[in-house]
């Protein structure tokens, strides 16, 4: 089977794992059987049926799979797969495909990955920050949008991995290619926005060995603090029209670490954007934007491209199902793409195997009817027949 469907990746697991999880289970099923067993023989031909190293090859053979665009650990949702002949559809995905992701974070604090994860740069003033502040800060990023990507990144220059560079404190060969992006909405959350009634905790300043803030020598660093806020291409045109700024103020920062805020206002938005679109950064800019910083706590794929989270996406516990459960319903989306309802159709398929076990275990015991039952029955046809005759 070959094709392309989407899977609910987990908070919490990478996407290459997460990938290596779906594909144990396909290669242990006997839905992908055939398709491993051609995929084995060809390895076998290829080293000759006798060559002790084709027969580990082809051992270990297993279904051919890759994603189109990952998802960090501490991200969840839509992973779009290609299976087989599908992996060659997975450049769509990569390169040209609209998603749609929810985000929340915390203002008053920056962080070196601008998510939870990294340690924190500053501390700033957030008493100012209005809801409406808020709104009307999120239109000046829908557009055409310069973005440099962060520095804890997977990018690599010269070969090293970005977050190399910035952990190690050296200077970048180069400067970070900034790259044009498209926002095509940007949709703020009033119902909780500001809120500071949730289950997050703002990241605590870290000491040093030495007895020195580590924030205090992060504030430091050049690479981090080398991060020029951008706002769309649209928004400029638009205040030179009307006469409006397109600078900030900036932030207030908090220099006594001893001042504890455990409880940040939380921001939370919806946003459509183009693909190579970093949220993390999007969200840094947002804190900037409104004299303060923010770094992320929740990310959620909810599309990408064709694949919508709340119809036609699997979850790994539906691949945790009998394979007679989760087959016919993938089947069904290599041969018909996003137009099948995947939870619908689970639903029915479970439905239907239920069913199937049921009627198989009803046939099973009608079929056999005890011995003991069977002598009685004998018996008492035997003395009916009896009593015929004495009559």
């Amino acid at each position: 089977m070959n094709g392309i469907f989407a899977v609910e990746k987990p908070y919490g697991v990478s996407s290459n794992k997460f990938l290596q999880q779906i594909n144990n289970i396909f290669t242990n099923s006997s839905i992908f059987g055939a398709d491993l067993a051609e995929l084995r023989k060809r390895k076998l031909a290829g080293y000759g049926k006798n060559s002790a190293r084709g027969l580990k090859k082809a051992s270990k053979a297993k279904v051919k799979m890759g994603h189109g665009g990952t998802l960090d650990p501490l991200a969840s949702g839509v992973l779009v797969i290609g299976v087989g002949q599908g992996t060659k559809r997975l450049q769509e995905y990569l390169g040209g495909s609209t998603k749609l992701y929810e985000t929340e974070a915390l203002l008053g604090a920056a962080t070196t990955t601008g998510d939870s994860e990294g340690d924190v740069i500053c501390k700033t003033e957030v008493n100012h920050i209005t809801k409406d502040m808020c709104l009307q800060t999120a239109k000046k990023f829908v557009g055409e949008l310069i973005q440099t990507p962060p520095l804890f990144s997977a990018l690599k220059m010269n070969g090293k991995p970005l977050y190399e560079y910035a952990r190690e404190g050296k200077p970048l060969p180069m400067e970070i290619k900034p790259r044009t992006v498209q926002v095509y909405s940007l949709e703020v959350e009033e119902s909780d926005l500001l809120s500071t009634d949730h289950d997050y905790k703002l990241k605590e300043s870290i000491i040093d060995e030495d007895g020195t803030p580590l924030e205090s020598k992060l504030s430091e660093n050049p690479l981090l603090q080398n991060d020029k806020l951008h706002f769309s291409k649209e928004f400029i045109e638009s205040a030179s029209q009307e006469g409006l700024r397109t600078d900030v103020d900036p932030p207030h920062l908090i220099k006594d670490i001893s001042v504890q805020i455990s409880k940040a206002p939380l921001l939370h938005f919806v946003a459509q954007v183009s693909s190579g679109t970093y949220i993390r950064s999007l969200v840094s800019d947002f804190g900037k934007a409104l004299s303060s910083s923010a770094y992320m706590v929740k990310l959620i794929r909810r599309k990408q491209g064709e694949w919508d989270l709340s119809s036609n996406c699997f979850t790994l516990a539906d691949f945790q199902e009998n394979e007679q459960v989760w087959g016919p319903v993938l089947k069904k989306v290599f041969e018909h793409g996003d137009e099948i309802n995947v939870l619908e159709e689970m639903q029915r398929s479970k439905e239907k195997f239920v069913q199937n076990e049921h009627q198989e275990q009803s046939e099973e015991t009608s079929e056999e009817v005890p011995k003991e039952n069977l002598e009685a029955r004998s018996e008492e046809t035997t003395n009916k027949t009896d009593e015929t005759f004495t009559a």
